[in-house]
C-alpha cells in the first residue's frame, strides 16, 4: 500500500509540473517543435513549409482570441489561427506549441491599427514574423 501512494504522489507531482495540455485546431502530427527564436534565426530554412514551432505566450488577442504572439529569447512571431478556424481564451498565458507554416509579413498602417485596438495598445511592428497555424496545444502553468 505504501509503494501505491508514493507512485500516486510521484504521478500528481509530474502532472502539476508539467500544467494541462489544452487542445486547439487540428491535432499536431509527431514531431519535434523548434523553438521560435531557432526558427527566425534560420528563416529560410524554416519559411513556407509546415513545422511545429514552440515558445511562450506573450499576447492573445483581446477582441477574440483569434490570434497569439509567441516568444522565445526575445523574438516573437504573431500566430493566426487560419481563418478564425478557432479561437483561444483571452487570458491564455504558459508555453504552446503550433502547427503551421512561418513567414515575414509587411503590415499596413491599417493593419497595424487594428493590431493594436486587438492587444489594447500595445506597439505592433511594421514588419512581422507569423505562423499560419492549423492547431496548437496549450500548456498552462
Amino acid at each position: 500500500m505504501r509503494m501505491f501512494a508514493v507512485l500516486a504522489l510521484l504521478t500528481f507531482a509530474a502532472a502539476v509540473q508539467a500544467g494541462d495540455a489544452k487542445p486547439y485546431g487540428k491535432p499536431l502530427p509527431e514531431g519535434v517543435s523548434t523553438p521560435i527564436a531557432q526558427a527566425v534565426a534560420r528563416f529560410d530554412a524554416h519559411a513556407g513549409k509546415p513545422a511545429r514551432f514552440s515558445g511562450r505566450i506573450a499576447e492573445v488577442c483581446q477582441a477574440e482570441g483569434c490570434w497569439m504572439v509567441l516568444e522565445d529569447d526575445g523574438q516573437t512571431a504573431r500566430v493566426m489561427f487560419g481563418d478564425h478556424a478557432f479561437q483561444i481564451p483571452k487570458d491564455s498565458a504558459g508555453r504552446a506549441e503550433v502547427h503551421g507554416v512561418l513567414s515575414r509579413k509587411t503590415l499596413t498602417p491599417a493593419q497595424i491599427e487594428h493590431l493594436k485596438e486587438d492587444s489594447k495598445g500595445l506597439p505592433v511592428s511594421p514588419v512581422e514574423y507569423r505562423i499560419l497555424a492549423d492547431g496548437l496545444v496549450l500548456q498552462t502553468p
